[in-house]
């Protein structure tokens, strides 16, 4: 036997032979839950699953932008892009805790048109780049344009499996919510302990004072629709009861990313083009299916937590949920220590700006890593 390979033979056994105390430890992993309104490869998932030390335990859905099913595929199809397939994705919230269509358009007579309401949108008021996404039917999945899922979801309920999985891991989970709250609502209702169980939640929701940030017609689309009503985001706005229990429970650490900073950042042609550099399924279907001119909501969630670099301002506010059934509904309430009405509120470390080239770079890295398996087209 050549010397090097019987080096390498001697080496290996003297390796295994080794108590698992004295061998090189695997880098850590931090563990991730995520509970979204998943509307496409924009957000969360498409980000987190491509992180090397990142294991995303779950994803549980929720209606908000699009119905629960809809987003439940979205979910599935990005799972099949990363070539992350066994990745469980768990159903959750049809309707809000108290919300409702009717509500709505009662409110509406009383108060002034909503700008976006998800499925239930009839119209938009104003000149706007949107197409209302409206649908009147829950379990009218429409066919995705970068393609349907061919796997299934889980049959678990999402609250349950939110709870098991914190139980599993206490104070190792960061959970992810970009969406209405409802899910998260459930589980803290069902288990006093969940929110102690979470290491820290991550949400995009809740607005305290937007203002236009780029110079082009696009971005003031979606930042004069909060001239008038800057503390009104639709995150919250589609359930704010569920908001509202999400604010009082007693996390560890709280991280909010208000549509504050989203008004820094959009998706632009030239973003996406720069994608084409390292070709793979995702940045593929990225390419074909993200709307250019949106903002990158979804997106600075996973980014500040994961680049906590890119932010340039934040505060520590304490903050609370409108629920009365005024023309503040759904509005953000927010107090620094001095202020607040102590009620229960809990401390958030609040976003205010990032750093968006910085940001986007950090996002290209990530999309256009090699895929685990190749994905699946």
């Amino acid at each position: 036997m050549p010397r090097i390979l019987l080096f390498l033979a001697l080496f290996h056994s003297l390796f295994l032979s080794l108590p698992a105390a004295a061998r090189p430890a695997d880098p850590p992993r931090r563990l991730v839950l995520i509970d979204d309104d998943v509307i496409g490869l924009n957000g969360v998932p498409a980000l987190l699953l491509q992180v090397p030390d990142v294991e995303v335990l779950g994803i549980t859905t929720t209606s908000g932008s699009v119905w629960r099913d809809t987003a439940t595929a979205h979910a599935l199809r990005t799972l099949e892009l990363t070539g992350k397939p066994n990745v469980p994705v768990v159903p959750g919230a049809v309707y809000p805790l108290l919300n409702s269509r009717e509500q709505v358009i009662r409110w509406e007579g009383m108060y002034g048109r909503l700008v976006f309401k998800g499925p239930w949108t009839d119209y938009w008021p104003g000149d706007t780049i949107q197409e209302h996404p409206g649908v009147t039917d829950p379990a009218d999945v429409p066919d995705l344009s970068y393609g349907n899922p061919s796997i299934k979801a889980s049959d678990e309920i999402a609250a349950l499996f939110l709870i098991r999985m914190a139980r599993r891991y206490p104070g190792q989970v960061t959970l992810f919510a970009t969406g209405p709250m409802t899910n998260i609502a459930l589980a803290l209702s069902l288990d006093p302990e969940f929110a102690r169980n979470i290491k820290e939640l991550v949400y995009m929701g809740g607005s305290l004072n937007p203002r236009q940030h780029l110079s082009n017609p696009s971005a003031d689309q979606f930042a004069r629709e909060f001239v008038n009503s800057p503390r009104r985001e639709f995150n919250i706005r589609w359930d704010p009861e569920a908001a509202r229990i999400m604010a009082h429970a007693p996390w560890r650490r709280i991280t909010m990313i208000p549509v504050d900073p989203s008004t820094g950042t959009q998706w632009t042609r030239g973003f996406l083009d720069s994608l084409g550099s390292a070709p793979n399924p995702l940045t593929g279907a990225l390419a074909r299916s993200i709307a250019v001119g949106f903002p990158m909501w979804d997106e600075l969630a996973a980014m500040v937590w994961l680049e906590p670099g890119i932010v340039t301002k934040r505060d520590t506010l304490y903050v609370d949920f409108e629920t009365s059934m005024t023309a503040g509904y759904g509005d953000t309430l927010s107090w620094t220590e001095a202020y607040r009405p102590k009620l229960g509120e809990q401390a958030q470390d609040v976003v205010l700006e990032v750093d968006r080239e910085r940001m986007e770079a950090a996002m290209r890295a990530l999309y256009t890593r090699p895929i685990a398996g190749g994905g699946k087209r």
